[in-house]
């Protein structure tokens, strides 16, 4: 049974439950077949960790109890997923502050106001109506889920991590007696957190050193 801090490869696709419209995939061609692939995106399996909010909070909860090797239907409610919109959320700008930025506001644009993502409701003379709720706010989702297997390897639960937290690709770890040294340009302060957490999550110590390439 998959517990809390278990390492989990997963495929899934999510749909609106009512409208049953695809809004995210590992999937490449049920992305493509649905309209929202992206170039950007590695489309394949993840290695996620239960309980470290790699998945939606909702989700997250209802893989525990579940088993390696088999496929899963999971509805979440609004309140399990991102939450009912909340009015205070949807608020008036004035139309000349998008306009100072060479924006044209329009209905459903996504713009991003002071590092927040929103959503464009309507534009009416000098006015425009944001929704600061998260796009998928209020609605009740459907996730089809296959847990393909429980990650082991101290090495491979580190990558993973390491690429979900950070964002980056192909980081380097050696592991030499329970030890992962790691090869990332970090700051110390940085280094000092991750390798806390890292210890707390695979129970492994972590070392991190420069890339060989980046050295003077």
């Amino acid at each position: 049974m998959i517990k809390t801090k278990d390492f989990i490869e997963i495929e899934y696709t999510g749909t609106l439950k009512d409208d049953n419209i695809v809004f995210d995939t590992t999937d490449a061609k049920v992305a493509e077949e649905n309209g929202i692939f992206d170039e950007k995106t590695a489309y394949g399996p993840v290695i996620v960790c239960i309980g470290e909010g790699q998945l939606i909070p909702g989700l997250d909860k209802k893989i525990e109890g579940k088993e390696a090797g088999k496929e899963y239907d999971i509805n979440l409610t609004a309140e399990e997923s991102f939450g009912k919109k909340d009015a205070k959320l949807i608020q008036l700008i004035p139309t000349s502050r998008f306009k100072k930025d060479k924006v044209q506001p329009m209905p459903g644009m996504q713009v991003n106001i002071d590092g927040i993502t929103a959503t464009i409701k309507s534009v009416s003379g000098g006015r425009t109506l944001v929704d600061f709720n998260h796009p998928l706010s209020g609605k009740d989702l459907a996730y089809k889920i296959n847990i393909k297997r429980i990650v082991e390897h101290p090495k491979e639960k580190i990558q993973a991590y390491l690429k979900l937290q950070i964002g980056l690709k192909d980081i380097k770890v050696e592991m030499k007696d329970n030890v992962a040294e790691i090869e990332l340009p970090i700051p110390k302060e940085a280094q000092e957190e991750l390798a806390k957490k890292l210890k707390e999550i695979t129970g492994v110590d972590a070392r991190f050193a420069t890339p060989k390439e980046e050295k003077k």
